[in-house]
């Protein structure tokens, strides 16, 4: 795991010494071990690495035999060592590591941009093509890596892992982009390719990207799911199939020259990696939980059992977050606004994980291949809503519309609730009401004049970037339409997010087995029946797999969210906090909201009158990265 950055530029072939060195310095966290700087005319590259793979050849930036080509990479190639064999075998060419690295120079030298079909990871790198005069850059299929960057306007490119790194470049653009604050404060991040900044570009996932002086950028989607036609495969061979795939997709990734644990939450997810770590591992797996105080958001007793079970060398850590200290905090490794309250809890998993291993393994993407979410089950519901007779839809609107709204979202009554209010509209915009932190009509009231009136005459839409998603390859199941919309949105774009940083920020590589793109494109195939059995069946297939594997109450247990009790924080420890952030006469000053209907939000959620708290939490994450970043302009 590193951090990579670079400039090309074709106006001036001198580019400052100091320039690239500053980039990478702001990424130190992300590769504390070694900076390395390649730099030619018109060309700067630069590096921050987390050794893991060759600890003493995997020296970036690398170039090939003859120094045309030159790279550098954030990430892990599981399948290196296979590959490595391959190109071997032609023999045309020479290694002098290792390491996975140079795997994809050698790769690129032989097949061009067709080495992408042939990578089996999660990456992010850069190849400076001297003879071409050309950058070639690539996103791992499911984002687990970042990659940022920008043209700039005199003549070049510029390319970091973070935004705080690009924001070094004098040249970088630091407006910040209304649409993108619209969409954050509704989805809870900010989807590709945008960024806070207007100018200023994601590559997304299973994306890559080429820019010469002469051509300029040019960005292409270079693989994409497939559902459909479904493979016509008995059950008892599916489970077998995935037994053997998810078992070697855990064997890939334990490779490690660095010591190795994993994330163990006590989900049905991340105890199936720590049952396969422990059955291919002749010592005791490491094994690391995390809770609060608050029992009812703490999951350790459910991890406990499966530690015990496989006789892990397990560390628990019950925090009590310093959170006016670590908010800030989170605010600036994250560089832009990010809501997923979730952040938090896997910064202090990360940062306690990091003091006994380097590598750590997570359960990230059992829910989007195998139908975990609730939200999956809901709207599975809601196409038998219409069907009721008016009478019974009456009162049972009746009885939720009477219940109060509270921070407990897992309350039936209070899903019912939620569920009606939706129940008639169009798929798309139901799947967007059972995600948003702030729904549309509530930031049209919430904005200021000015802000209102351009988002009704324009409303920046969530919709459009998900019907455009489904509109390239429309799966013809409900359940398999909402798994292809999370793994091309939700996923990528928020959770690894989360995870990317929230790890790196610790100096901490997390690797998700469940991620493998051999195993979701086999998954994806098999019938939505295998996967989820109605009403409350969900992960069907890797619950009945690995039953042997796993304690009963496990596999017996429902989906539980990596959450924190922000509602109660705001009603207690975070009540003065929360109205001196968004209260206070700089943000106001902002322009943004109407700062009665923000007091109002404020006041409903700490009476309990409703349950803002979402909505709240993304508010005070938006001030917040405004104080980290004071020069953005608003």
């Amino acid at each position: 795991m590193c951090g990579i950055c670079g400039v090309i530029q074709t106006f001036d072939p001198q580019v400052p010494p100091d320039l690239v060195p500053k980039m990478a310095h702001t990424m130190h966290h992300r590769g504390p071990d070694e900076d390395g700087l390649h730099q030619e005319p018109g060309v700067s590259l630069g590096f921050q690495r987390l050794a893991i793979i060759d600890l003493q050849g995997g020296h970036q930036p690398m170039s090939n035999e003859d120094e045309s080509l030159w790279i550098v990479f954030n990430g892990e190639i599981y399948n290196f060592q296979e590959l490595r064999k391959e190109l071997e075998a032609l023999n045309r060419h020479r290694f002098r590591t290792n390491s996975d690295t140079e795997i994809i120079l050698h790769l690129y030298e032989e097949y061009g941009e067709a080495c992408l079909q042939r990578l089996r990871g999660m990456f992010a790198f850069a190849i400076w093509d001297r003879k071409r005069q050309r950058l070639f850059a690539a996103r791992d299929r499911f984002g687990k890596k970042p990659f940022f960057y920008f043209n700039d306007p005199k003549g070049g490119f510029v390319f970091a892992s973070e935004l705080k790194a690009l924001r070094e470049h004098p040249r970088c653009p630091r407006t910040v982009n209304p649409k993108a604050v619209y969409l954050y404060l509704n989805l809870q991040y900010i989807p590709a390719p945008l960024t806070i900044y207007s100018d200023v570009y994601k590559l997304p996932a299973a994306h890559c990207l080429s820019w010469s002086g002469q051509d300029g950028l040019q960005v292409r989607r270079y693989w994409d799911l497939q559902y459909d036609p479904k493979e016509k495969i008995s059950y008892p061979e599916a489970q077998e199939r995935l037994r053997h795939r998810l078992t070697e997709s855990v064997s890939l990734r334990m490779i490690s020259d660095v010591p190795l644990g994993a994330f163990l939450s006590g989900g049905i997810d991340s105890s199936i990696i720590v049952a396969l770590m422990a059955q291919q591992s002749s010592r005791p797996i490491k094994t690391f939980s995390i809770g609060f105080e608050e029992q009812d958001y703490s999951e350790v007793h459910h991890a406990r059992e499966v530690a015990t079970r496989y006789k892990t060398d397990h560390h628990e850590f019950i925090v009590k977050p310093e959170l006016i200290d670590i908010l800030p905090k989170l605010a600036w490794f994250y560089s832009e606004p990010f809501a997923d309250s979730s952040a938090l809890p896997t910064y202090y998993l990360s940062q306690q994980t990091r003091q006994h291993v380097t590598v750590a393994l997570s359960g990230d993407g059992g829910d989007e291949s195998f139908v975990g979410y609730l939200r999956y089950r809901a709207m599975w519901a809601m196409q038998f809503w219409n069907y009721l007779p008016q009478s019974l839809r009456s009162t049972i609107g009746g009885m939720a519309g009477g219940v109060p709204s509270t921070e407990d979202r897992i309350h039936w009554l209070s899903r019912i609730q939620r569920l009606l209010k939706i129940g008639a509209m169009p798929e798309v915009d139901q799947y967007l009401r059972t995600v948003d932190y702030l729904h549309p009509e509530e930031l049209q009231e919430l904005w200021q004049p000015p802000y209102a009136e351009h988002f009704r005459v324009e409303r920046p839409s969530a919709q459009a970037f998900f019907a455009e998603t489904l509109s390239r390859s429309t799966p013809a199941g409900l359940m398999d339409r909402l798994m292809f919309l999370d793994l091309n949105h939700y996923l990528p774009d928020c959770l690894m997010v989360k995870s990317d940083i929230a790890s790196m920020a610790n100096s901490l590589e997390a690797r998700a087995p469940l991620l493998d793109h051999v195993l979701v494109e086999e998954c994806a195939r098999w019938p939505i029946g295998y996967k989820y059995s109605p009403p409350n069946g969900s992960k069907r297939i890797l619950r009945e797999t690995f039953a042997k594997d796993l304690p009963p109450s496990i596999l017996q247990r429902g989906k539980q969210g990596f959450g924190i009790p922000m509602g109660r924080w705001f009603r207690t420890s975070l009540k003065d906090y929360l109205r001196d952030v968004l209260l206070s006469p700089q943000a106001l000053g902002r322009g943004y909201f109407q700062p009665d209907v923000l007091r109002r939000y404020i006041d409903e959620h700490q009476s309990g009158i409703r349950d803002r708290s979402y909505g709240l939490w993304a508010l005070l994450m938006l001030e917040l990265w405004h104080q980290a970043y004071p020069d953005s302009k608003s």
